[in-house]
């Protein structure tokens, strides 16, 4: 049985649970990284390949890391045209890996974490955007309560009530304030548009780094890490998705400043368009969607260090994240002050 490096639980409690459902087999675990909020493993048990993701150990914010809230949706996806991984199975309790955790099949594809796409051809990258576009755009066709979501969060006012929430993180963090940031939780609430009833699943994370391709084709077979999943808005997924566009490659693998044209990728408009050509009619996006999405982004990684300092991230190196806070948090200002077109050509 192979042991992976920073494993926050007994393997052998893990085989022996595994064994009690699918009978006695050979096992072997393996830590993915790269994920900063649930610890998440490969583990192959006789003919099954899975992935387990859990809460993880140590002390968490009220709320975070609800395993059960991305089980729920799995199984809720799986039976629509969503490119989600099958579900197997939920565990609720503390035994025997000190926290919950889930298992889904394990799929074979391709993780972009470099939104530049270095390997690639142009027009492989082309087709690879185009795809997450797609991908989007059929999650929020979706209707919440047509596949059991109907209560999975509250309908209307959503960014009202996320910029609520992510201003109520920021200022109760331990962490040194962010004055850059601190002025945009401010202009948040007053530029906010009117809420237009729409509703969709929202991904909360949606992001080249969170899907996985078809291992030959600019198709994505599955969405993953949906800890920050809610009955929402679609313009939040796609302004989430957008920056890219307004992020340098060392600012979480950006584009901003490189030559698209001559690698393939679509210009934000482009993509914005091929979205809404695939998506149920929509709202286009506006300038506050993407401020909205770079504070919201901000804030998460002020958790990171938080939970860093804590002793409880899933990630080695989540600390050297802090400084990401501030220069997301300086991006949504240049696009509030229009140093930067929002809607990138």
């Amino acid at each position: 049985m192979a042991q992976p490096l920073n494993a926050d639980f007994d393997p052998a409690a893990l085989k022996g649970f595994l064994a009690n459902r699918f009978g006695d087999a050979a096992m072997t675990l393996q830590r993915i990284g790269g994920g900063q909020s649930n610890p998440t493993y490969f583990v192959d048990y006789g003919a099954h390949r899975m992935v387990l993701r859990k809460k993880p150990a140590g002390p968490i914010l009220r709320g975070a890391h609800a395993v059960d809230r991305e089980f729920r949706v799995l199984e809720a996806l799986a039976p629509t045209d969503v490119p989600v991984p099958r579900p197997m199975l939920y565990h609720d309790g503390v035994e025997p890996l000190g926290t919950p955790f889930y298992l889904m099949e394990r799929l074979d594809g391709r993780v972009f974490h470099d939104c530049s796409l270095p390997g690639l051809s142009p027009a492989e990258r082309r087709g690879i955007y185009f795809g997450m576009a797609e991908a989007m755009a059929k999650l929020h066709a979706v209707r919440p309560d047509e596949v059991g979501l109907g209560d999975y969060g509250r309908p209307g006012n959503y960014f009202e009530r996320q910029i609520g929430r992510w201003t109520k993180q920021l200022r109760e963090s331990p962490s040194d304030r962010i004055p850059a940031l601190e002025a945009v939780a401010d202009w948040l609430p007053q530029h906010m548009p009117a809420d237009d009833g729409r509703v969709s699943i929202a991904h909360g994370d949606f992001r080249l780094g969170n899907l996985l391709f078809h291992p030959g084709k600019p198709e994505v077979i599955g969405i993953l890490d949906w800890e920050l999943s809610t009955i929402g808005h679609p313009l939040a997924d796609l302004g989430f998705c957008s920056m890219t566009w307004h992020s340098t490659p060392d600012e979480y693998g950006g584009i901003l400043g490189l030559d698209h044209a001559a690698l393939g990728i679509p210009s934000q408009r482009e993509f914005l368009d091929h979205y809404f050509a695939h998506a149920v009619p929509t709202a286009p996006l506006e300038r506050f969607h993407l401020v909205f999405s770079l504070f919201r982004f901000a804030v998460i990684f002020v958790g990171i260090a938080d939970r860093a300092r804590a002793g409880s991230a899933a990630s080695a190196d989540a600390a050297g994240k802090w400084p990401l806070a501030g220069r997301f948090a300086v991006r949504a200002q240049e696009i509030i002050q229009g140093a930067r077109p929002w809607s990138a050509a």
